[in-house]
């Protein structure tokens, strides 16, 4: 249950900040634009072939850019430039393969969002109570886990993210959308398809964080008297663990988390840049598809690195609201 102390303290913060109410915003769009992307897509994010009739990816709306092709001439074949101009069927234009980029953004979000979200969530499961063990019992069960934790820290994330897969390989779980299922719309991917090799992945590389805070959190805990006084009325280790302990270290904990899914969003998008991702319906592999054509159709890299940015800072920004509402010792933007 959440306090009503603790309710009041968000809601002043959140009238307080601007940031606050901005990456909330920004997050509530994410957040339906993964939820209905089959309603919201104007085309099947994996079709091909929407070329204009040169061969050449359409512009977003409003734009237009000088493309040459070969044409036979009176003098031989030769290159003749034309103007590429949008396509009223294509919002944001379109990709090297011909695909729809609004609709491949909008499944992208759910993508980032599933491997974000899920990710942190493991790496909290298996983090926090090996940090609250380690820091509850010290000396050398401490020693020993924590150790553990420093040889995840000796790794780079994207190197050690990389060889895990290369290991485990590319897993992939096949999600149903009931949007889809149900008949509400056609011709759209009848499942999301969710990198699961990755979400396990970034959830080894992360968790380690989570231990970290957590420890902290349990050696400051351990020697507060309300945890000597249950200990002094019999409770065992668990029962103060988990009734005293893991409650008090729930603040730091929740605003990690929510640094670590923007965290792991920018890492999923990484390694589907790198093409090990274990899905085409990525925002990371959306970049790798336009790296080579940011000259002219810069759109196609361009639009997903958008709505990577727009991602991370709304999460950040949400991050620091719930920092500054459920730590009084913080004065942060939003004045408490």
């Amino acid at each position: 249950m959440i306090s009503d102390r603790l309710k009041s303290s968000l809601r002043q913060v959140f009238h307080e900040s601007l940031m606050a109410k901005v990456g909330l915003a920004i997050m509530i769009v994410i957040l339906l634009m993964a939820l209905f992307a089959p309603v919201l897509a104007t085309h099947n994010p994996t079709d091909q072939g929407s070329y204009d009739e040169e061969g050449q990816p359409y512009p977003p709306w409003g734009v237009s850019f000088e493309a040459s092709a070969w044409e036979d001439t009176d003098d031989g074949r030769e290159r003749v430039a034309h103007t590429v101009e949008p396509s009223e069927d294509h919002l944001l234009g379109t990709n090297n393969l011909g695909q729809d980029v609004y609709s491949r953004t909008l499944f992208g979000a759910r993508t980032s969002l599933l491997v974000g979200i899920l990710g942190a969530t493991i790496a909290a499961a298996f983090g926090v109570p090996y940090g609250l063990i380690s820091g509850y019992y010290r000396g050398r069960i401490d020693d020993t886990l924590m150790r553990g934790a420093d040889i995840m820290l000796a790794f780079p994330s994207l190197v050690l993210a990389v060889a895990l897969i290369g290991v485990f390989g590319r897993g992939q779980i096949a999600i149903p959308d009931p949007i889809v299922r149900f008949g509400l719309v056609d011709g759209m991917p009848e499942s999301a398809i969710l990198p699961g090799t990755v979400t396990l992945v970034v959830a080894l590389v992360n968790w380690v964080w989570f231990a970290r805070v957590a420890r902290g959190e349990a050696l400051a805990i351990r020697s507060e008297e309300y945890v000597k006084a249950a200990r002094s009325m019999g409770a065992s280790d668990l029962t103060i663990l988990r009734k005293h302990v893991l409650p008090n270290s729930v603040t730091p904990i929740i605003v990690l988390a929510t640094i670590q899914v923007a965290a792991i969003i920018l890492l999923e998008a990484s390694l589907a840049y790198l093409g090990f991702s274990g899905t085409t319906l990525s925002w990371g592999y959306d970049i790798y598809q336009g790296e080579d054509y940011l000259r002219n159709a810069w759109w196609i890299s361009t639009i997903p690195g958008i709505a990577i940015v727009l991602a991370v800072v709304s999460i950040n920004l949400l991050g620091d609201w719930l920092r500054d509402a459920l730590d009084p010792n913080i004065e942060g933007e939003g004045g408490v």
